[in-house]
């Protein structure tokens, strides 16, 4: 395994440069391929979110890894290399691994213990699956890394100690409110319809709004997610109609609309509450169209940028009456003060399951060479038998199956010790010279071998792992 990460997050790079190296989705598949292509590289896999972008690869050389992986980032970023470094952090073999591992549990987010990391991690892996450009170690790892968030947050009280941005986004905007006593009855807009803006939406409902604008681009989309929200009968149906009978609950029938994307300032005048998080490259929302619609208007207007780059103009700080919260007041809003005990039995998870990963790795190493040695000694039984049968051919077919049983019999006793052994042994750390070992003493042939971990790398030897 020779695993490496380099990247940069909200705690190495000011918002200014994570907001300029923000990838657009479009553009993740092609710094993929761009990676596998290159020399040191022969897996990739990218983690973009709105705190971190993040290149996961296989290399073959550590320097020359980190010198093709930062290119590749300030290339597809758009932003110069030079400026790019000093931001950069890099990881290699455990390292990258328990980086991952803690990114997934929440430990690295922004607020602490937030769970929708685990939902952008599994985006990330579907992504390179499509591209192909994730094999067994990058495929292994991820899978890994979903399953210890998980084990995370049933086995601890981290998610009680951290919430989702879009919760603390709001929790920042009610400024000491209950958000459900702040947003109750209130008229709010939500530009976008993807995962974060779905997510801002149903928890505005939960929370008891009463009327609701989705405005999106693709008009079709900010109507399925307002009937999901709202339709009993429509998709989601029990999703729609709890959320439905919440905000009835609450107070109140629950209006929703969709709207297109040249809605948003006539919805923006009417609304108490924006939530913006959209893949756009510029500004969704400026400090001019902001200011024009809060003329003549005196209830407070209460804005939530989730989005990176950012959509909503920075400038709106300085409009009366206007409140904003956007990623980088977050991140100065963030105390990363949950539960020690909680973070405490969360690292311990972490450290556990990276020595795991690794036990794991290091035995599935030398199992290709394991399987190539018990297919050379069957293929020495099977010429051996056939070498027989030329000098006995007065044997009867019952004789025949009895000699050859008996033969296996006793190449697999003899193999089987110091291959158990040799697997345990490779599975500790500093154990990878046991497969050269192996394939020295029984003149193993490096193209077999090699073979074996392609058609492994495929899915392609099941049967072959079952019989190592």
């Amino acid at each position: 395994m020779s695993l490496l990460v380099v990247g940069l997050s909200h705690r190495s790079a000011p918002v200014s440069v994570l907001e300029r190296a923000a990838l657009a989705p479009e553009a993740r598949g092609k710094l993929l391929q761009d990676a596998v292509s290159a020399e040191p590289v022969t897996e990739s896999a990218v983690l973009s979110t709105c705190n971190r972008i993040e290149l996961y690869a296989d290399v073959d050389k550590f320097h020359a890894g980190v010198a093709e992986l930062s290119t590749l980032l300030a290339r597809h970023s758009g932003v110069g290399l030079e400026e790019l470094t000093p931001y950069l952090y890099v990881h290699y073999e455990d390292r990258a691994v328990h980086h991952l591992f803690s990114v997934a549990c929440g430990l690295d987010s922004m607020v602490v213990g937030e769970g929708q990391i685990l939902g952008q991690i599994k985006d990330a892996l579907a992504v390179a699956q499509e591209q192909h450009t994730a094999g067994r170690l990058l495929n292994d790892l991820f899978q890994q890394a979903l399953r210890v968030g998980k084990r995370a947050h049933s086995e601890t009280g981290i998610d009680k100690a951290g919430q989702s941005l879009v919760t603390f986004g709001l929790e920042q905007l009610a400024a000491g409110r209950a958000v459900e006593g702040w947003a109750h009855g209130k008229r709010a807009l939500v530009i976008g319809a993807g995962s974060m803006s779905s997510l801002a939406a149903t928890t505005l409902v939960r929370n008891g709004i009463g009327e609701l604008a989705v405005a999106n681009r693709t008009v079709a989309r900010a109507e399925r997610l307002v009937a999901i929200l709202t339709e009993p009968g429509g998709p989601g149906a029990r999703g729609g109609a709890a959320l439905f009978e919440r905000s009835r609950e609450l107070g109140g029938g629950l209006t929703a609309r969709a709207v297109a994307m040249a809605g948003v300032e006539d919805e923006l005048a009417l609304a108490d509450i924006v939530v913006s998080c959209t893949g756009a490259t510029g500004l969704v929302l400026t400090g001019e169209t902001v200011a024009a619609a809060r003329a003549g208007r005196t209830a407070p207007l209460a804005l939530l940028d989730l989005a990176m780059p950012r959509d909503i103009d920075a400038a709106v700080h300085r409009i009366e009456g206007a409140h904003l919260v956007d990623i980088e007041s977050l991140a100065d809003a963030s105390a990363d003060a949950p539960m020690a005990a909680d973070v405490d039995k969360v690292r311990g998870i972490v450290s556990d399951e990276v020595a795991a990963f690794g036990a794991a790795q290091r035995a599935a190493h030398i199992t290709p060479t394991v399987v190539a040695l018990r297919t050379m000694a069957a293929d020495v039984v099977t010429s051996e038998i056939a070498r027989l049968d030329g000098r006995l051919p007065d044997l009867d077919d019952k004789q025949r199956a009895e000699i050859t049983q008996t033969v296996r019999r006793v190449v697999d006793k003899l193999l089987h010790a110091p291959t158990v052994r040799v697997k345990q042994l490779a599975s500790e750390p500093g154990g990878a010279g046991y497969a050269d070992a192996l394939r020295e003493l029984f003149d193993l042939d490096p193209q077999t071998v090699a073979a074996v971990s392609r058609a492994d790398t495929r899915g392609g030897s099941h049967e072959a792992r079952e019989r190592a």
